[in-house]
């Protein structure tokens, strides 16, 4: 059974960071690859960024250079880092892999 669980949401100010967190249990990252993906209030959702099994990483123009992609295979964690948020990075965050899906963490970014 595949699980994956995301965390370290929150609430941030704009120009403040916060790291996201996908843990799985019953795939593996290095061999299936991820994707990060988020929904908006109101919108679509939208894919972010990926890491591909062997490592290469790929982010949507909105997020280029403010976020990156890190894993850990160890612990068969991935985690996206996002520096300088926006009020527009507002939105549930999803991650996932080979057709699974997380539950989502809430990020808001306000003043």
């Amino acid at each position: 059974q595949v699980q994956l669980v995301e965390s370290g949401g929150g609430l941030v100010q704009p120009g403040g960071s916060l790291r996201l967190s996908c843990a799985a249990s019953g795939i593996i990252f290095s061999i299936y690859g991820m994707a990060w993906y988020r929904q908006a209030p109101g919108k679509e959702r939208e894919w972010v960024a990926t890491m591909a099994g062997f490592g290469r990483t790929t982010f949507v123009d909105s997020v280029k250079g403010r976020f990156a992609i890190f894993r850990d295979n160890a612990k068969n964690t991935v985690y996206l880092q996002m520096n300088n948020l926006k009020p527009e990075d507002t939105a549930v965050y999803y991650c996932s892999s080979n057709e699974h899906w997380g539950q989502g963490t809430q990020v808001t970014v306000s003043s």
